[in-house]
């Protein structure tokens, strides 16, 4: 009963409303942007990832405030995006919607992609200075400073307090320990405590330095972990590359049509389909959520957009390369109608396409996931507690040692709630989908209000760095 009222629940939050918001969003501001995600792809890509590759240095002689770099702010990210939502979260999307949710994934990914960049803009931009010299922001901050300070909205707390509960509710519900512990637990043949109290160990390990000293661990730990499990993902793909044709064919047929029940796979209309597609895309990608922003925000950049940039490019590893890389692997496994959904479905794919030894590495992928997702995501409630505590200090500083050391327990209550109550992983994922839902909402409303300020920094960032960099190039040719 409690799990049908949850379902009821689900499809209302994730009904039409929400999903028609999310992508008309996308659609305004890639319309209204010139379709630039898509337009300047290599720009991005140059500008982020290249310029990491190349150890090439920014050009630009403004200074930078930041507390940790933007490659340690988007490894971040992406360890807190890049988690168990790309590994059991995409299982449950094709297991609950079939292969054509993979189509709307990728739909919603491609307009995250400048959903993201515009949080992240935003983010940078209204972010505040702590009193040691920090910076920290996020949609509080730009709730505060963009609705309330320019736009004289007086009532900006309310979209700040509805905002920071839903996101703090996944404080309380949380997927990540559950999820790692189901996979530990059984490739290793480990109970499910057990596995979860050795997690909320390497937790600690994370946290226990605070923000600066969680960007330069993922810094060098999220590179490794995504490449590890891209590695992997491929070599399935590769080794079985004759299927891939029926591959595509079941994705965009089951898109449109539904997919009919077959095996252990009970059906979806194509509503159902493409509202598990937006929503695993969501979850997975956090584009629009409010979240990354948070973390962002503390990088180290001369310009709001240089850092949204990387939002855009988080989205697209996140999204297009590791989870469309789990789902290929699923279908093509053809274990994706077994009856099984989230990290089981996962290793039980993996396993299929690279022998039982797989299984062993993959949870082993799995475990680094979780962890690097808890640890940031533990950042981004810091950054919530740093807001709402800003004019008093000393009692700020004491409730963040305080939660620093209680941070991971809930999610290891959940693990124990679930044991003891007999609490299937799909009833996991259904709480997940509702603390996504509100502040989702919540957030995307904030940025449509606030999307002239991004357009005028997009303006800016083209004149400086885009059309002025064209300029030298055809000043130069015409010289030669």
């Amino acid at each position: 009963m409690i799990n049908s009222f949850m379902e009821s629940l689900v499809s209302y939050l994730w009904g039409l409303p929400l999903i028609l918001t999310i992508l008309t969003t996308g659609i305004y501001f890639t319309v209204k942007s010139g379709f630039f995600q898509i337009r300047y792809f290599t720009h991005i890509f140059s500008h982020t990832i290249g310029s990491v590759i190349k150890n090439k240095k920014d050009e630009n002689k403004e200074e930078e405030i930041g507390l940790i770099t933007p490659f340690q702010a988007v490894s971040t990210a992406i360890g807190g995006s890049v988690g168990v939502g790309n590994i059991g979260g995409v299982a449950t999307a094709i297991a609950t919607g079939g292969p054509g949710a993979l189509f709307w994934l990728w739909i919603a990914a491609s307009l995250g992609m400048i959903i993201k960049m515009v949080e992240v803009t935003l983010g940078v931009h209204y972010r505040n200075i702590d009193e040691n010299g920090s910076p920290y922001g996020g949609p509080t901050y730009y709730m505060e400073k963009g609705l309330g300070e320019e736009k004289g909205f007086k009532y900006w707390y309310v979209f700040a307090i509805m905002f920071g509960g839903g996101i703090f509710s996944t404080f309380f519900i949380t997927v990540q320990n559950y999820t790692v512990s189901e996979a530990v637990s059984s490739t290793f043949g480990v109970n499910l405590i057990t596995a979860s109290i050795i997690y909320i160990v390497f937790n600690y390990i994370m946290i226990i330095k605070g923000i600066s000293g969680l960007g330069k661990i993922a810094g060098k730990l999220v590179p490794f972990m995504c490449l590890f499990y891209v590695g992997s993902g491929l070599f399935i793909i590769f080794s079985n590359i004759s299927e891939l044709p029926e591959v595509f064919g079941l994705i965009f047929e089951g898109a449109f049509n539904g997919t009919a029940a077959v095996g252990g796979f009970t059906g979806a209309a194509f509503i159902a389909v493409m509202r598990t597609g937006i929503a695993r895309s969501v979850f997975s990608n956090e584009a629009g959520w409010g979240s990354s922003p948070m973390i962002h925000a503390s990088a180290k950049t001369s310009h709001p957009i240089k850092q949204g940039l990387w939002g855009a490019f988080e989205v697209f590893v996140d999204t297009m390369v590791v989870c469309s890389i789990t789902a290929l692997v699923i279908i093509m496994s053809g274990v994706w109608n077994s009856g099984l959904t989230g990290a089981s479905l996962t290793l039980s794919a993996f396993e299929t396409g690279m022998g039982s030894s797989s299984r062993i590495f993959l949870a082993t992928g799995i475990f680094l996931f979780g962890v690097t997702t808890s640890s940031g995501w533990y950042a981004y409630y810091e950054i919530i507690l740093r807001h709402l505590m800003k004019k008093n200090i000393t009692l700020k500083n004491k409730i963040l040692k305080f939660f620093r050391i209680f941070y991971p327990i809930p999610g290891f209550l959940m693990v124990v709630i679930a044991v003891y109550s007999g609490m299937p992983g799909g009833t996991v994922w259904l709480l997940a989908d509702i603390t996504t839902a509100i502040p989702t909402f919540i957030n995307v409303a904030t940025i449509l209000i606030l999307s002239g300020k991004f357009f005028e920094l997009l303006k800016d960032y083209k004149e400086k760095y885009i059309y002025k960099t064209k300029k030298l190039v055809n000043q130069n040719l015409v010289e030669e």
